[in-house]
């Protein structure tokens, strides 16, 4: 059986210079009294581009480390009831994105209530469409981010303008694009080639790779843009893509790319994004048998083990030709660790790792070595 399920986010908005507009509209849509989330990094830019068209805003929170540790969470959580924050704007990446939705729905458990959220994503994995989320808890031996899934701490309103992601640095922006890519494919692991996910995924993917291609082999974002390498519509094109690619993810679940980021993000600190670039093209070599006919969608290659094929050397061609990050040894992950990499799999994510198929356990380990 196959079906569609709808998250309740209310608007997309996007286009070139749609920030100001959206932002002061705002409080036609309920959204009131919110305190802005992101970092350090961003503060400068939330100054330029949100703080003036929030004219009731409660205040700014920006410590965020990276992957969302609950004890970071919980002094959100403080900030949100202290200054009487009625929702909350978001303005960063993943991480941001997460702990706001972390904010959000702990501060129901708290208080009875759910902060609407204003995503202004800076980065091109997806979080702002999705009601997942992960909090990497920190009061046991071993570090461990936990995944949740609230429908109702989805963004509400959810804004794309290329000049959100100019000053993105390179290597962050870039390789969150390769997560949105994994989005799209390990999204296909329980949906069928003709489900509205399979169809916008494949456009989502054409896109990311159309621009990608087409990106310098180095050098920032702003030096490309100067040099006419790109523009900002081929920024708002990765945008979209990146909508496209996580379109539906109330319909999907995800599989061992996913899963292997998890804890590679969580329990040993690699970036977030990063991680789909390590762990994308071969683990859909070494799943292909899973998903079968499935990828064909995306290359329509006459079969599903050349359509994999395919689509993990598009993909590892891409990630190698514009520098980023292609083995665990380059997220410094030591070698001694892939034992413990693969327990924490098995232990926590079975099904994920049966996709590999008969002997996954040992075929897990063979993959984690051919990873490093």
């Amino acid at each position: 059986m196959q079906k569609l399920e709808f998250l309740p986010q209310e608007r997309v908005i996007w286009g070139r210079g749609v920030i100001a507009d959206a932002l002061s509209n705002l409080g036609m849509h309920g959204i009131e009294r919110p305190i802005v989330f992101t970092v350090e990094p961003l503060a400068e830019l939330a100054k330029a581009l949100v703080a003036p068209h929030l004219s009731d805003s409660v205040g700014t929170f920006l410590d965020f480390p990276p992957h969302v540790p609950d004890t970071a969470v919980e002094r959100a959580i403080e900030a949100c009831v202290a200054s009487g924050a009625g929702a909350i704007v978001a303005l960063g990446g993943g991480s941001v994105l997460d702990a706001a939705k972390a904010a959000s729905h702990f501060h129901e458990v708290r208080t009875g209530r759910y902060l609407p959220i204003v995503a202004l994503p800076t980065t091109l994995s997806g979080s702002e469409f999705s009601h997942y989320f992960g909090v990497t808890e920190t009061n046991h031996d071993v570090k461990f981010k936990r995944s949740y899934a609230v429908r109702e701490t989805a963004p509400k309103t959810v804004v794309i303008d290329p000049e959100l992601i100019r000053g993105t640095p390179r290597t962050l922006l870039l390789s969150s694009a390769i997560k949105g890519i994994d989005h799209a494919v390990e999204g296909m692991r329980l949906v069928d080639q003709d489900h509205p996910h399979a169809v916008l995924a494949a456009a989502g993917v054409r896109r990311f790779l159309e621009v990608l291609r087409r990106w310098p082999g180095q050098g920032e974002t702003s030096d490309a843009i100067a040099d006419g390498a790109v523009d900002l519509d081929d920024l708002l094109q990765l945008q979209l893509a990146a909508w496209q690619s996580y379109f539906f993810p109330a319909s999907v679940i995800y599989g061992l790319s996913h899963r292997i980021g998890h804890i590679l993000g969580g329990t040993y600190g690699a970036p977030h994004s990063v991680t789909s670039c390590v762990t994308l093209a071969p683990v859909i070599r070494a799943c292909s048998g899973f998903y079968g006919d499935k990828l064909r969608i995306f290359n329509g290659a006459p079969s599903g083990g050349e359509a994999a094929r395919r689509l993990a050397s598009d993909i590892q061609e891409v990630v190698v030709r514009l520098g980023l990050p292609s083995r665990l040894r380059d997220l410094d992950i030591d070698h001694a660790e892939l034992s413990s990499v693969s327990r924490l799999l098995v232990d926590n994510y079975p099904r994920e790792v049966a996709d590999l198929g008969d002997g996954a356990d040992q075929k897990l380990s063979a993959l984690l070595e051919g990873l490093w």
